[in-house]
């Protein structure tokens, strides 16, 4: 007999859901980052997906384990909230180097000057 068939239904309910709704988020969060077509179209998906696909999977995790052990476990939620902080701040700082780098690389390429053929290649008359 298992630990986990003492766990009532009131209990395994919400527990599925949450695991469930975690499991599909992060997996929505995976499909946007190798769909999206940009950089910073994918830099959205994996932040909602990590955040709060975490945070129903360690909701269930916490709610289970406090009904097995019979006290309150919430070690889990920290590992949460540190994912729920660290994700976020992580690929906003992506993006802002990513911006940087792009506007970097267009201040660099300056205009031809005028008259210039189109291709480089070609010699003026």
């Amino acid at each position: 007999m298992s630990h986990l068939d003492s766990v009532p239904l009131w209990v395994a309910i919400p527990v599925a859901l949450l695991i469930v709704l975690g499991s599909g988020l992060t997996l929505l969060g995976t499909i946007g980052l190798v769909r999206l077509p940009s950089f910073y179209d994918r830099l959205h998906a994996p932040t909602l997906g990590t955040s709060w696909g975490t945070l129903g999977i360690v909701l269930a995790s916490a709610i289970l384990f406090t009904w097995l052990e019979k006290r309150l476990v919430i070690h889990e939620l920290l590992i949460g909230l540190f994912v729920m902080i660290t994700t976020p701040v992580t690929l906003m700082l992506l993006g802002r180097a990513a911006l940087h780098r792009d506007r970097i690389e267009g201040l660099d390429a300056a205009p031809p000057p005028a008259g210039a053929p189109d291709n480089p290649d070609e010699q003026l008359p």
